[in-house]
């Protein structure tokens, strides 16, 4: 194995997915291999915590190769029989904004495996963001058996209709497996269009991304 596969530019990763496994094993076997790809590449999780689903896949995967797991997760959410137990370091929240806040505030980059409304909610935020400025790190989609193509075609069609410009289409990074989306993840660079780059967001949006080691990303 290469010193290359070994080493990323991302200490931690924050990973959105289903609380359910999906009809396919192939969602199951992706949120697995994602969990190997960080461990080799000694990148921490940060998710959302619990053992359901894929959000337990990745996170067990992640926790068994050594690497530590950060799972946000707001207090009503905790009880064992809605989410089960989370491994590695539990951090409570009081809501659904904390959450997503503290999970991208601890994240390098983001990637979303298969899942439902939570996940769509949480990966187009993190876009929204990206898009207005408010970070600059790589948002990925695991493409898994085509499962993002309707979501990319439809976002094809804004950028056609003129609701989405080209280069913050281009803030979507998409691949099939996890190594190709981590590989595409490490070389994203991000693009400003003219309105993006002029804007100035407060002390207490930038604070949101300011990691542990108290040097901005932004």
């Amino acid at each position: 194995m290469g010193e290359e596969t070994k080493s990323s530019r991302f200490r931690r990763i924050c990973v959105f997915c289903g609380s359910s496994s999906g009809k396919k094993p192939s969602y199951q076997e992706a949120a697995i291999e994602l969990g190997k790809e960080l461990v080799e590449r000694r990148i921490d999780l940060v998710y959302g915590g619990g053992s359901v689903g894929l959000m337990g896949l990745v996170s067990q995967a992640v926790h068994d190769g050594g690497r530590h797991v950060l799972g946000v997760i707001p207090r009503s959410l905790m009880p064992r029989e809605i989410t089960g137990e989370t491994v590695g370091e539990v951090r409570a929240v009081s809501d659904m904004h904390q959450r997503k806040a503290e999970m991208a505030r601890q994240a390098d980059a983001f990637i979303a495996l298969p899942g439902g409304y939570g996940t769509l909610e949480e990966l187009l935020e993190v876009i929204t963001w990206a898009q207005l400025g408010i970070h600059c790190k790589p948002v990925g989609l695991l493409n898994v058996d085509g499962y993002y193509n309707s979501l990319l075609s439809f976002i094809d069609k804004a950028v056609d209709e003129g609701f989405i410009s080209p280069t913050a289409r281009r803030i979507i990074i998409s691949a099939p497996t996890a190594k190709q989306l981590v590989r595409q993840l490490e070389e994203y660079v991000p693009e400003y269009d003219e309105v993006t780059s002029k804007l100035v967001w407060d002390e207490v949006d930038r604070l949101s991304f300011v990691p542990e080691s108290g040097v901005p990303t932004l």
